[in-house]
């Protein structure tokens, strides 16, 4: 969760969570589901669209991951999180603004404590990455941005999304999750593509429940479809997500 920049102190929600056929779902005051865990097998990614939220692995080679770093602007239950850290075993940031949810990755969705490798930090995601620190410093950027209410991504302008590319490396990779009942698609894109240039955006289909996972490149490349299937074959035997399935469904958003 994040907000917009404003002068009002801000009222938090409450956090809350329910148990149903073993997932574990976070909810933010509504029945609305921000995040889910697999009780069985915690550090697994269970929904679809979080899944296809890992689609930079498709533009580096997997030796080379553990070296990268990466980072979620909102918590959500840790999911994407805990995979980076513990599954791929990055250096990882996320920016997460009510300290409940923390406290609820930490006490309900296994998410572990800081470490040498791990860092949450409490904060406006707005107002933290324009900091210098973090400029030019993120492999792999990963914004699922939404209050309460899940109507719309709430942070969604090209200046955002410009403040996003300058957290990048040269070769990092942004995803984002675009959903909600108040959004519109094609004006998300357009502002990304603006922020990234065209030729930088790729985009899925959206899943059954909406989502729509969007990818922009710092530098654009076009990896041929034969690199791409080589390389999703390698991510489904080395960290079991169903990337050969991505690529029917995932594609440039401008064509060469």
């Amino acid at each position: 969760m994040a907000r917009k920049k404003a002068t009002a102190p801000l009222e938090l929600p409450e956090v809350h969570f329910s148990d149903h056929n073993g997932v574990r779902c976070l909810h933010l005051g509504t029945d609305w589901v921000q995040g889910s865990m697999l009780l069985d097998t915690p550090f697994d990614i269970e929904l679809e669209y979080v899944q296809r939220m890992m689609a930079w692995l498709l533009f580096v080679e997997a030796p080379l991951v553990a070296r990268r770093r990466a980072m979620q602007l909102g918590l959500g239950a840790g999911t994407l999180t805990k995979f980076c850290h513990r599954k791929l075993r990055m250096s990882t940031t996320a920016i997460e603004l009510n300290p409940q949810v923390l406290h609820a990755c930490r006490g309900w969705f296994k998410l572990p404590a800081d470490d040498a490798r791990l860092e949450v930090v409490i904060a406006d995601a707005a107002t933290e990455i324009v900091k210098d620190k973090w400029q030019g410093t993120v492999d792999a950027l990963q914004v699922d941005l939404y209050d309460h209410e899940a109507a719309a991504p709430v942070m969604d302008d090209e200046a955002f999304y410009a403040d996003c590319r300058r957290l990048l490396t040269e070769d990092g990779v942004m995803t984002v999750n675009l959903f909600g009942r108040a959004s519109s698609y094609e004006r998300s894109l357009a502002r990304i593509a603006a922020a990234f240039g065209e030729d930088a955006v790729w985009a899925f289909k959206p899943t059954r429940e909406g989502n729509t996972v969007v990818l922009a490149q710092r530098s654009a490349s076009r990896p041929g479809r034969e690199l791409l299937a080589q390389r999703a074959q390698t991510i489904q035997t080395r960290w079991d997500l169903p990337a050969p399935k991505w690529l029917r469904v995932f594609k440039p958003v401008k064509k060469p």
